[in-house]
């Protein structure tokens, strides 16, 4: 998408996550931490903005009254999301997403003498990339370092199988839940119906494994995630696709 075609309503979230960005290639204890602060404030305004939108743009019906409430915390933010707008979380868990503003608090306000990893900041600029792109319609950041890229090839294969799984699982669900089924619960629903095979879902787990000790911070994305984990979770969400039928 040209510059010139992306909704302009996108054009403040987004330069909120480049200044962190920015921040992040002059890589230090201070810019880290001030790095972290932007993107967690880029995430934080990207829904403001999305849940805000003219109910033309979105198809949401939102009352002023239900803005101006949920508007006013991060968590209120973030179950306003699930509620209105649960189509536009894939490959992200809300539960992550507030545990690294939970990080970016402590950084804030007992910011003297703490630190935060890089790669927890790299990873949260990720997460935050990809809510953009479900958001807005476009990837606003591309990655400019070989590990940075395996990242997010890595988070955005992820999102093809969550999307392919839990299309395929809606029939199963869809009359008794009226909110979409986790990923999880959609490749158990898979499963019990028959639609993939024990070794698929050894396989799911394998990579959701490491998806998850990711972003959890438990390990380094730079040590796990290389060009053949990617290759293998693009070759299972290709394989489930087809066999899927989606």
């Amino acid at each position: 998408m040209s510059r010139t075609s992306q909704p302009p309503w996108a054009s403040g979230p987004g330069e909120l996550l480049r200044h962190g960005l920015e921040l992040l290639k002059q890589d230090s204890d201070v810019k880290r931490r001030l790095a972290m602060i932007s993107i967690d404030n880029a995430v934080e305004l990207m829904i403001k903005t999305y849940l805000g939108l003219p109910y033309r743009v979105t198809g949401l019906k939102i009352s002023r009254k239900d803005y101006q409430e949920f508007a006013e915390s991060f968590p209120g933010l973030l179950e306003a999301l699930e509620k209105y707008a649960s189509n536009k979380l894939s490959g992200i868990d809300l539960g992550e997403i507030e545990w690294f503003h939970r990080l970016r608090n402590q950084l804030y306000h007992q910011g003297n003498g703490l630190t935060v990893e890089r790669d927890k900041v790299e990873v949260y600029s990720e997460l935050a990339n990809l809510l953009f792109e479900n958001l807005f319609g476009f990837r606003l950041v591309e990655p400019e370092d070989d590990a940075t890229k395996l990242l997010g090839d890595f988070m955005a294969a992820w999102v093809d199988l969550e999307r392919t799984t839990t299309k395929a699982a809606e029939p199963y669900y869809q009359s008794v839940n009226q909110r979409p089924m986790a990923p999880s619960g959609s490749i158990r629903v898979l499963r019990s119906n028959n639609l993939i095979s024990d070794s698929d879902l050894s396989e799911i787990n394998r990579l959701r494994e490491i998806r998850n000790q990711v972003v959890h911070g438990a390990v380094d994305h730079k040590d796990v995630i290389s060009k053949e984990i990617v290759k293998d979770l693009r070759e299972i969400s290709i394989y489930l696709s087809r066999r899927l039928g989606n």
